[in-house]
């Protein structure tokens, strides 16, 4: 017996050692061996008690390279050593990783798919996709960028995304086709249009919109926002858009940058960054008017210039109410970071492809029309803007005003 507590103390002593040194003791197996034959001894005396205990000495040998002692004497080494903090070491962090691994095999199917559309509207994502895939966000999220209409339009339609920035009168269209099946959450852009003058056109020679009177103004969107926002603003300033005015349409905002090299002294109303390219590009033209302004002129404060929204689908908000409500405290930092972190954003801008240039978003983002409008405010002010839209052209917004179920 005095051999055995001799062998314990000695095995003690080294695991300490090896514990504290990262190495391995030389003597350790003699010292098991040593061990391993007084519980022979004792073996012989009590044959049920060795039966129970040689499976442990079996599992245990391979490890004695690791300086590790039989299991009957594996406790008097760890109490020698502060059992507390080795249990925290061995059993905290397997927890941690079983959560972890949890939490992490879940998003594979709970992503929240986000569609995005391509330019001002896409601005107030970037900062929340750049969040997610860094996995700093409180919910994965899985976001598709998209400059077309339709692909987001039938992604909602098939249940294949869940929440999409998309044009306010879109919005309302979509309502309409469904049936009420969508929902908008948030209004994410104001006005993003302006009218350029190309070089050698001063602004005192067109002093106010009445003086458009005569122009040529080339413009995108025809049947869209942009031609019911130019529409609504003319005729507010007295001006007959179909007879007072030239109005040329583009097929895409882009398509603008080569306007002034085939008609030098035509206007321009184009959307960021389209517009800031162009100022950039161009020595010595100027913008005339901020679209946004000049609507609220004419509105007198019965409507805002709202063009883009968010919208959810209502049957994914109705089995996910706590992710949409997630999704919009994220999206409100998202535009908040771009609004107070414009040269980061830009940066994200070039990444993501959402704008070609970081320099260009840079300038662009202050006159993206950022904002984040919800509840009533939202409501009062976008049914305001979509009825403008209804009297220009019922179709514009789905042949019908949306009803009070379209706001969330």
């Amino acid at each position: 017996m005095k051999k055995r507590m001799l062998a314990l103390m000695m095995a003690a002593v080294m695991c300490v050692s090896i514990a504290a040194c990262g190495g391995k003791a030389a003597d350790a197996p003699a010292a098991q061996q040593e061990t391993q034959e007084e519980k022979k001894e004792e073996a012989a005396a009590d044959p049920a008690e060795a039966e129970g205990k040689e499976p442990a000495e079996s599992a245990e040998a391979p490890a004695e390279v690791e300086g590790k002692e039989p299991a009957e004497t594996e406790e008097a080494p760890v109490e020698a050593v502060t059992s507390e903090p080795a249990e925290s070491a061995i059993e905290a962090p397997a927890a941690a990783t079983a959560e972890f691994a949890s939490e992490a095999a879940e998003p594979a199917g709970d992503a929240l798919r986000l569609f995005v559309l391509s330019g001002p509207t896409g601005v107030g994502a970037m900062n929340l996709w750049a969040a997610a895939d860094a996995g700093e966000t409180a919910r994965p999220y899985d976001i598709t960028m998209t400059g077309e209409n339709d692909e987001i339009v039938a992604a909602l339609s098939k249940g294949e995304a869940d929440i999409a920035a998309i044009a306010t009168n879109l919005a309302s269209t979509l309502y309409n086709k469904t049936e009420g099946k969508i929902s908008v959450l948030a209004v994410n852009t104001l006005g993003v249009l302006s009218i350029l003058a190309p070089a050698g056109l001063s602004g005192e020679e067109i002093a106010s919109v009445a003086d458009l009177k005569g122009k040529t103004i080339y413009s995108p969107g025809q049947g869209a926002n942009p031609e019911y926002v130019l529409r609504y603003v003319l005729n507010g300033n007295g001006i007959d858009p179909d007879m007072d005015v030239t109005i040329q349409f583009v097929g895409e905002g882009s398509e603008l940058l080569s306007v002034w090299q085939n008609d030098p002294e035509a206007l321009i109303m184009a959307p960021q960054p389209v517009a800031t390219t162009l100022l950039m590009q161009n020595e010595g033209a100027a913008k005339l008017f901020d679209m946004t302004d000049e609507w609220d002129a004419v509105s007198g404060g019965q409507s805002r210039l709202m063009m883009g929204c968010v919208v959810v689908r209502k049957a994914y908000l109705e089995e996910n109410p706590d992710a949409v409500e997630t999704f919009l405290t994220e999206y409100r930092a998202s535009i908040e970071k771009a609004q107070s972190d414009v040269e980061g954003t830009a940066a994200l801008c070039e990444s993501y492809g959402l704008i070609p240039k970081a320099a260009i978003a840079q300038k662009a983002i202050p006159q993206c029309g950022l904002t984040f409008i919800t509840g009533e405010d939202m409501k009062e002010q976008l049914g305001g803007y979509l009825q403008v839209m209804y009297d220009a052209a019922p179709g514009s917004v789905g042949g019908a005003l949306p009803a009070d179920d379209f706001y969330y």
